[in-house]
């Protein structure tokens, strides 16, 4: 079994977080151990003198700023690092890339003290760079690069990410795709309804639920979603944009004029039988993004046997080729949803079919343990050839 240093996020609630609980605890399952390195401020003078305890899995750093996309730790972070994974002596190092200057020093940190280091690059992107925001990440992915080159692996989640990662300069030979996973037999359909259920089911009211759920920012393009969803004439839909963001306030009140009986705002949800039941009731899942990576929510509503309708950003495009899903460009969102939005209300036996075709794909490709499968071999070979 191997002991990994996992240095990723617990909050607030994104992508990273749950990507990181649900593969160490996968891990943590099959017998690894996991010491869980994240960012959160002790709460009083003598929590500090907790983290160091010989038998502590869980390391908390100090920080400045902490975000769903970015972290600023703050000075004496490193050195807690430091000192951590020196008391930790971990086989394996794997960053869950936080977008933290402090992720920059993690090569030569983990040199130092002479362990693997293993990153997973999650930010979104858009290959085609089609629109400002897309340039904006490329920025990014330009400025990490260099040190990513330094690790002994980074995990990437697609070929499409691989390539622009290629030709910034990080070797291929350094890049594994493993693509983000869920487990299905928690994101599935509804089987038997449970009291979470049907308290869901009562707060959304009648009506059939197309959904967004996620963060409400900029490069999720929500508002093409709210314009074209304003456009629909069918009485007996409702949109429910789950989650929070910088641009849920502005938004809010731009779509003010849309009642309950037509748009329901759900607010940011932690909990995960609510977040699941929600999925369950719904009907269509929409992600009309501009950037992504390969995104969670995505492929838990896949699992959960929804139509799913997604850009081509980042990987999105590759999970639901070949008839797992409608894929539409980053070009002019609003409009191609106003064409597809009503064609989807209007043949629910075509919707159900896209569920299942969604269902299937995740479970020949996205499943959480064929992932881990691959990543166990990771870790094999890096702690074999260290040893060596």
């Amino acid at each position: 079994m191997v002991h990994v240093a996992w240095l990723g996020k617990k909050s607030p609630f994104c992508g990273n977080v749950s990507y990181g609980n649900s593969t160490t605890e996968e891990l943590k399952y099959r017998g690894h151990k996991v010491s869980f390195i994240h960012f959160d401020n002790p709460s009083d003078s003598n929590a500090s003198k907790t983290l160091f305890l010989a038998n502590d899995p869980e390391v908390s750093l100090p920080y400045l700023i902490k975000s769903q996309v970015y972290t600023i730790p703050s000075p004496r972070a490193e050195k807690e690092l430091r000192l951590s994974l020196e008391r930790l002596k971990p086989d394996i190092v794997h960053a869950s890339l936080t977008l933290s200057p402090l992720d920059f020093r993690l090569p030569e940190l983990c040199n130092q003290i002479n362990v693997p280091l293993v990153g997973t690059f999650h930010p979104a992107f858009d290959a085609k760079n089609r629109n400002l925001t897309a340039s904006t990440q490329q920025l990014t992915y330009q400025l990490y690069a260099p040190s990513l080159a330094k690790f002994s692996k980074i995990i990437v989640f697609s070929e499409t990410q691989k390539k622009v990662l290629s030709k910034l300069g990080v070797p291929n030979e350094k890049q594994i795709v493993i693509p983000n996973s869920v487990d299905e037999n928690i994101w599935k359909p509804v089987d038997k309804k449970s009291e979470k259920y049907d308290q869901v089911k009562k707060k959304l009211g009648n009506g059939r639920i197309f959904l967004y759920m996620g963060r409400i920012a900029n490069e999720k393009n929500i508002e093409s979603l709210l314009r074209s969803w304003r456009q629909t004439k069918n009485n007996s839909c409702k949109l429910v944009i789950v989650g929070d963001g910088p641009m849920k306030p502005t938004l809010e009140n731009s779509f003010s004029n849309l009642g309950k009986d037509k748009l329901i705002w759900w607010g940011a949800e932690l909990d995960l039988e609510t977040r699941i039941a929600i999925m369950q009731i719904a009907e269509v899942f929409i992600l009309p993004s501009l950037v992504e990576g390969l995104s969670l929510s995505l492929l838990e509503a896949m699992s959960t046997g929804k139509a799913c309708v997604a850009t081509d950003a980042g990987a999105d495009g590759e999970v639901l080729e070949n008839g797992a899903g409608i894929i539409i460009s980053t070009d002019n969102v609003a409009a191609q949803l106003k064409t597809i939005i009503p064609i989807l209300i209007d043949h629910p036996s075509f919707t159900k079919n896209l569920g299942k075709r969604a269902r299937k794909r995740v479970i020949e490709r996205y499943s959480i343990k064929n992932n881990i499968d691959v990543l166990e071999e990771v870790y094999t070979r890096l702690r074999k050839n260290f040893k060596n």
